[in-house]
């Protein structure tokens, strides 16, 4: 049995999409940020060192990391290949790339967003609080603000290419993809890339998807 060690707003929401997807019988043990910190709870510490989420266990194999446990799935249970391109092709390439890029590229400065979003409303004494949130906002405008624009303007011409990130055909690389372009859009608003929002509202619209979210439970990244 597949058991998913799934946090709530989390990264570990697309593992469940995709067993949805595929249509695999599996369990769900479900944790919570502190309310405070938004830190996952000790407890996934016994489950994996690094105490984060997703981790996914199928019999002996126990794997974390969204990215890898998506193509775990595909190479495992995806016999009609379904949900990534044929390999030696040029769609392949692309659902690669977007696999990795997803994590690697696109969330580093998404982070970075809430990060700084944070430390502006952060408790601290009032004689610093000028002090943080100028160092905030100056890091926001001047770094993280452009690094945003750039990798939405860099996804919107890339939808511009095909229907979805890979190709012509929906595959597991939209699945990662969708946890930026969730992020971004609660976070920024997708009003200057109307592709990037079709694109949410077509995944949105998708049954499994759906499904996973009763699985996983409410499913918000405004925090």
């Amino acid at each position: 049995m597949i058991t998913v060690h799934h946090l709530n707003n989390s990264r570990s929401q697309r593992v469940l999409w995709l067993l949805e997807e595929l249509g695999l019988d599996y369990t769900v043990v479900r944790y919570q940020r502190d309310p405070q910190t938004l830190l996952a709870p000790p407890s996934l510490r016994a489950v994996h060192p690094l105490g984060k989420s997703p981790v996914l266990v199928d019999g002996g194999n126990t794997l974390a990391e969204s990215g890898a446990v998506l193509e775990y799935l595909v190479e495992r249970y995806d016999a009609a290949r379904a949900f990534a391109p044929s390999p030696g092709t040029a769609e392949h390439l692309r659902y690669r790339y977007w696999l990795h890029y997803a994590e690697g590229s696109a969330m580093p400065p998404m982070l970075l967003s809430l990060v700084f979003s944070r430390l502006k409303k952060a408790p601290m004494p009032f004689f610093a609080r000028p002090i943080a949130r100028s160092i905030a906002d100056k890091a926001l405008q001047g770094f993280v603000a452009p690094q945003v624009r750039l990798h939405l303007d860099y996804m919107e011409a890339e939808l511009g290419k095909a229907r979805w990130f890979a190709g012509e055909n929906f595959s597991a690389a939209d699945i990662q993809m969708s946890f930026p372009v969730e992020a971004a859009a609660a976070r920024t608003g997708l009003e200057r890339h109307p592709k990037l929002a079709d694109f949410l509202a077509r995944i949105h619209a998708r049954p499994a998807y759906q499904r996973a979210l009763q699985q996983g439970g409410p499913f918000d990244l405004l925090s």
